[in-house]
């Protein structure tokens, strides 16, 4: 088996599936054959994702509870956010691929997660629950060892093990397991990317699933660590009884790419009992899957008069390849891979809180192409068609230009994005219920409204104008070398001293400390005539009065050599208002090693 040439995020996801497909061998004239038909395979791989495209981007992650986590990173590719008190994230005008986006997902305590796209012309929605990282078992390096599950999942280790470094690490090792059940409705929330593959040949393919394992390694210190050059290990999983029956004797083996965001096909494991067991040789996302050709479908779904209709769960199935799900935007557009040539059945629901019966069905394809289709949900007796609209103020009563709704009807929450001030939410409900809540965030101001509830007048209510006021805590937040985001909550001061005696000039000081032992401090000389602005690294030992700057000093190790940090200071309020930094650049520790450094400061001014 061929290793990853970076070292991997030492996560090990196992999926099956149950269906049965023909392997494909590359030809002379790099085509693949798929019974009559020739496919012809790109050079690179990336050449299926399309041209490069600028898209919107809302979501939400969770925990396997459905809370929110807050403080998340969110990147899509050069493009970064956190995720807020309610757990979403917003980034506009993210470039990605017309068929491919990525979304990655981190935090300390919990495996990384990921998402993968579609793209609609709308604001694409995605939702992302992350696993926590608590250790399961322990093994030792230098002996053989196992750890395993009830279910009879299980790893083996030969008990050599590495450092992110390449160094031989010696030690306990503790192990990080999680089972997703492939009956759970949350497995599609808490798996990586998508079920987009490459195989061997270099083809496109998708997957379908049937159970997914998930591995973590830690040294005792809390450094990641992976297997040893030449050491595998033998990964088993269990499969349900109820799938038993459709399960192949053998099954391709497939990583996740981490960085690249796709699946990647390498070696093979067989079903031993009601276990598929197969061999690895670094610990990445792995899953046992079976391949199918796959083209994108892009379907709007509007009512009879030709209306948008948005939060419908759209459902397509494969008797073949099985089901694939997603949920319609504000234009009412949903984009996802499914098989080609395969007539697929498809059902466009409210959701669960209306019960199962579909709104709309039909049979459509097959698609040999990446295609696109509408379809018109008719009227219902059973089910009422509602919009809910207003404005949403910032707490100085100015329209929010960058911030989001969040309407709770039933089971579900419908997140929307407000770009002017005003927002209009679609869904289609039931008759049991006529009460719904609103909450508003203002993403820029990190303020909330309270969840209130209001009364549907039917077919259009206009609940007024709500204001955001409700003030998210204090925080500094900063990673370094692009590495875990670090948080301070906890004792935060800040002092300004309009005219220090010791600088002439005004001067502001931050420290805080967090339970886990984290500390920051922060020193800022700042301009006479103009608080706020951007400025560069103050140095200690250059005390010319007309120099200005920030220093982070002490906790981080930050010395003046090679300092190329830079400060943006954007609000300054007075006693009880926020103070905004935030900082960005490079710069040498103490021992003259170059380190990259980002990072937040939203504090309450103390004096």
């Amino acid at each position: 088996m061929k290793r990853i040439s970076k070292f991997p995020k030492f996560i090990l996801f196992i999926l099956i599936t149950a269906l049965a497909f023909s392997s494909c061998s590359k030809d002379e004239d790099d085509r693949i054959s798929g019974g009559e038909q020739q496919e012809i395979v790109p050079d690179e791989f990336s050449e299926y994702f399309g041209n490069e495209i600028s898209r919107d981007f809302l979501g939400t992650v969770i925990d396997k509870n459905h809370l929110p986590i807050e403080g998340v990173l969110v990147t899509i590719g050069d493009d970064t956010a956190y995720t807020d008190s309610n757990g979403v994230f917003m980034i506009k005008n993210a470039t990605i691929n017309k068929r491919f986006g990525y979304i990655k997902a981190t935090k300390t305590g919990y495996i990384h997660g990921s998402r993968n796209v579609v793209p609609s012309n709308g604001t694409n929605k995605v939702t992302m629950m992350l696993l926590d990282n608590n250790i399961i078992g322990t093994v030792n390096s230098g002996e053989t060892g196992n750890v395993s599950l009830n279910n009879g999942s299980s790893v083996n280790f030969d008990g050599n093990f590495i450092k992110e470094d390449g160094s031989e690490y010696s030690g306990s090792v503790n192990v990080i397991v999680h089972h997703l059940d492939p009956t759970d409705e949350d497995m599609p929330l808490q798996r990586p990317g998508m079920l987009y593959a490459q195989n061997k040949e270099g083809a496109e393919r998708m997957l379908q699933t049937l159970g997914m394992l998930a591995v973590e390694l830690r040294g005792s210190a809390g450094e990641e660590l992976n297997l040893a050059e030449g050491s595998t290990s033998e990964i088993q999983m269990y499969v349900d009884p109820s799938l038993m029956a459709i399960a192949p004797a053998t099954i391709p083996l497939w990583y996740f790419d981490e960085t690249k965001g796709y699946w990647i096909e390498e070696g093979e494991a067989t079903l031993q009992g009601n276990m598929y067991v197969g061999t690895v040789s670094h610990f990445s996302f792995w899953n046992y899957d079976i391949q199918a050709e796959a083209v994108t479908l892009c379907i709007t779904a509007t009512n009879e008069d030709n209306n948008a209709l948005n939060n419908l769960w759209v459902k397509i199935t494969s008797l073949a390849y099985g089901t694939t799900t997603g949920f319609t935007n504000e234009n009412g557009e949903v984009c996802g891979y499914i098989p080609s040539n395969e007539s697929l059945e498809l059902n466009v629901y409210s959701y669960d809180f209306c019960g199962n019966t579909a709104l709309y069905s039909e049979m459509i394809g097959p698609f040999t192409t990446d295609s696109d289709i509408s379809i018109t949900v008719p009227e219902s007796s059973d089910i009422i068609e509602e919009t809910i609209t207003g404005n949403f103020n910032t707490c100085d009563d100015n329209a929010v230009t960058d911030g989001y709704v969040q309407l709770k009807y039933g089971g579900q929450i419908f997140t929307d994005v407000v770009s002017d001030g005003t927002f209009e939410i679609s869904l289609l409900r039931c008759e049991e219920d006529n009460t719904f809540q609103i909450k508003a965030s203002d993403y820029v101001n990190l303020q909330t409204t309270d969840s209130i509830s209001y009364t549907f007048t039917t077919p259009l209510t206009n609940i007024g104008t709500i204001t955001a006021c409700n003030t998210v805590s204090e925080f500094v937040q900063y990673s370094i070398d692009d590495g875990d985001v670090i948080y301070i909550l906890d004792n935060i001061n800040s002092q300004f001293d309009t005219n220090s005696p010791n600088y002439n000039a005004p001067i502001l000081t931050l420290s805080g400390s967090s339970n886990d032992g984290n500390c920051f401090y922060m020193f800022g000389k700042l301009d006479n005539t103009n608080y706020e602005g951007t400025y560069d690294n103050y140095a200690w030992n250059d005390t010319g009065d007309e120099n200005t700057g920030f220093n982070l000093e002490e906790c981080l190790g930050i010395s003046n050599v090679n300092n190329n940090i830079i400060y943006n200071l954007t609000s300054l309020g007075s006693v009880g208002e926020y103070i905004d930094i935030n900082f960005n650049g490079t710069y040498e520790d103490y021992e003259g090693n170059t380190h990259t450094i980002s990072g937040m400061v939203h504090v309450l001014r103390d004096n």
